[in-house]
């Protein structure tokens, strides 16, 4: 049993909203990768869209099983918060959830420390060099291999079935997990707390990116609010504008 740290209690209902929002999204993921594997509109600009809508759901995977490592998802079935958090790190990149869980409160013990393994040592660590620590601490060898295997079954499909064009799978499904990781990077670690922009006058070592409310949703499922995160992990995605909403001056656009 996967033991996590928890400050305060859930929103009442929140175990329902959790669970139909994680299936609504789960299936819009699924609805929309099996479109884009018949995908036969090549202009560039419904292309661009299609691509950045998958790599919006796809970082929503992994926002789903964030919310489950902190126990926000479903706070009071733990069976159904860990079953969901699995199934969507495990689409996400193929990643044990149970790792996850360790290596990221790990982050939320010692972050911007040594022991924290989003951290990345040096007040001028350049962007790149730290992405490439960031993928190498959560794509193991092994997530690597199942990755592989998985997009080579699908590849393999392809051409021996003809069910759909190899070409669509890189645009649908690998072209947005790698866009989707430097998304999460961008606006979950690098932003938040690089050295020479977070505030070490809290404990976090984090600071926030006040975008309005739609730019905040559309940059990283409110990631950006990331001292709210920290200070208030309980917290679930969706619910961290109240906590800006109260102490800031808000904004939709």
């Amino acid at each position: 049993m996967i033991t996590l740290e928890l400050r305060g209690k859930s929103e009442p209902g929140s175990d329902w909203l959790g669970i139909g929002g994680a299936i609504a999204l789960l299936s819009l993921w699924s609805i929309t990768l099996l479109a884009g594997l018949q995908w036969t509109d090549w202009e560039w600009g419904g292309l661009l869209v299609a691509v950045w809508a998958r790599t919006f759901l796809h970082t929503g995977l992994f926002v789903i099983g964030h919310d489950a490592m902190h126990r926000s998802l479903c706070p009071r079935y733990p069976w159904w918060n860990n079953f969901i958090g699995q199934i969507a790190v495990g689409l996400y990149a193929c990643l044990p959830f149970g790792d996850c869980c360790r290596k990221h409160w790990a982050h939320h013990r010692h972050p911007g420390r040594k022991d924290d393994p989003d951290f990345h040592p040096g007040r001028t660590a350049h962007p790149l060099g730290w992405y490439l620590r960031f993928l190498r601490t959560y794509l193991t060898l092994a997530q690597l291999w199942r990755l592989g295997l998985q997009w080579g079954v699908l590849l393999a499909l392809s051409c021996g079935l003809s069910l759909y064009s190899p070409v669509n799978l890189w645009w649908f499904w690998i072209l947005p997990f790698f866009l989707s990781s430097v998304q999460l990077f961008i606006f979950g670690t690098y932003l938040p707390h690089h050295p020479q922009a977070q505030s070490h006058a809290n404990g976090h070592h984090a600071t926030s990116s006040y975008y309005p409310l739609l730019w905040s949703f559309l940059s990283c499922y409110h990631f950006g609010y990331h001292w709210e995160h920290h200070e208030y992990p309980q917290v679930p995605w969706y619910r961290l504008p109240l906590l800006v909403k109260s102490n800031r001056r808000f904004r939709f656009l």
